[in-house]
C-alpha cells in the first residue's frame, strides 16, 4: 500500500473529565473526510498519543476505524520506546482494523543504526501491516538515516516516511535516491511540515500529514491539486495563507505553557470554534489554552475564511 495525498493526523478530542470523546473524533473524521482527505492518521503527535493509557489509545483507534467506515485507509500510530512495547500497540492496531502503522525508531535508551533497522524489521514482521517510519528527531532526539531508510525501503520492511525532521534537504537527497533506486513507486513519503508543503511536493513527496489539516483539511486540499496539476504560483499561494493560520499554535505564550500545550490548544480551541469537537480540553500534564489566546485563535480563523 502507497500511501499519498492529504493525511491529517487527527486530534484525539477528550471530554472535560479526559476521556476520549469518540462522538467529537467521528465528527472530526467527518470533518477532513468531507474536504476530500485521502487518508486519516491516528495517535501520532497530534493525537496525543504519548500522553494517552493503552486504553484511551484503543478507544480512539476503534472509534476511528468506524467512523471511517472503510472509505480511506486509517494509519495508527505505535510509537513507544521500546521495541516490545511497540510490538504491543501493533498487535492491537491490527486486531482494532489499522490498515497500516507508523513508528518511531526506539527513544530513551541510544540505539545504533543496525539497531534501528531490527526494530523497524522486528514490528514489521510481528504486525503483518505496512509499517511507515516517523523521523521526528524533536521528539526521539535521533534522526533516521539516509542508508538506513533506503535499505528498509529495498528489503520491503518500510512502506514509506513520515518526515517531521524539518530538514528540506535531507528529504531531497532522500527522494533522489529512491528515484535512482527504482522505489519511488512503491515507497511513499509523506512532509510532516506544514509550512514547506509545496516545496516537498515540488522535490517528489507523495502527500503531507499537516496537524494543521485538523483544522483547515480543505486547504491543504487545494494546495495537494494545484502542485500535482503543476500550478505552481496557485500553490505557492495557498501555501502562504495556511503559513498565516499556523500562527495559531502560537496564540499560548511559552511564558504561561509548553510549545506542545500551546500548539495542540491552538489546534483543539479551533476545531470547537468550528463546531467540529464539543471541547478543547489537552491531556495532562499540558496547560489549557487562556482565554485571551482562545480569542486569538478565532481572529486567526476569521482571516483565513474559516469563521
Amino acid at each position: 500500500m502507497v500511501v499519498s495525498g492529504v493525511v491529517p493526523p487527527l486530534c484525539t478530542p477528550l471530554t472535560a473529565d479526559g476521556e476520549v470523546d469518540t462522538r467529537s473524533l467521528g465528527s472530526l473524521v467527518e470533518h477532513v473526510l468531507a474536504a476530500g482527505a485521502h487518508a486519516v492518521f491516528v495517535l501520532g503527535t497530534s493525537g496525543e498519543s504519548a500522553l494517552l493509557t493503552d486504553a484511551q489509545r484503543a478507544a480512539a483507534l476503534a472509534a476511528a476505524v468506524e467512523a471511517v467506515a472503510g472509505r480511506v485507509p486509517v494509519l495508527a500510530g505505535v510509537i513507544d520506546m521500546t521495541t516490545a512495547r511497540v510490538l504491543d500497540h501493533a498487535r492491537a492496531a491490527a486486531a482494532l482494523g489499522a490498515d497500516a502503522l507508523v513508528a518511531t525508531a526506539p527513544f530513551y535508551t541510544g540505539t545504533h543504526p543496525a539497531e534501528v533497522a531490527d526494530h523497524f524489521r522486528r514490528v514489521r514482521a510481528g504486525a503483518g501491516l505496512p509499517l511507515l517510519a516517523y523521523d521526528i528527531p524533536s521528539a526521539v532526539h535521533s534522526k533516521l538515516s539516509a542508508p538506513t531508510l533506503l535499505e528498509l525501503a529495498e528489503d520491503g520492511t518500510l512502506a514509506g516516511l513520515k518526515d517531521s525532521s524539518g530538514d528540506l534537504g535531507a528529504l531531497r537527497r532522500l527522494l533522489v535516491a529512491l528515484r535512482e533506486r527504482g522505489r519511488a513507486h512503491d515507497f511513499a513519503v509523506l512532509t510532516g511540515s506544514e509550512l514547506t508543503v509545496d516545496a516537498a511536493l515540488l522535490a517528489g513527496a507523495d502527500g503531507v500529514v499537516p496537524g494543521l489539516g485538523n483544522v483547515d483539511p480543505a486547504g491543504y486540499v487545494r494546495l495537494y491539486e494545484h502542485a500535482r496539476a503543476g500550478r505552481w504560483a496557485e500553490a505557492a499561494a495557498e501555501q502562504d495563507r495556511l503559513a498565516a493560520l499556523f500562527a495559531l499554535v502560537d496564540a499560548g505564550g511559552t511564558a504561561e505553557m509548553s510549545g506542545s500545550a500551546a500548539a495542540l490548544g491552538g489546534f483543539k480551541a479551533a476545531l470547537r470554534a468550528l463546531g467540529v469537537i464539543e471541547c478543547a480540553a489537552t491531556a495532562a500534564p499540558l496547560r489549557v489554552l487562556p482565554d485571551h489566546a482562545v480569542a486569538r485563535v478565532r481572529r486567526l480563523l476569521a482571516e483565513a475564511g474559516l469563521l
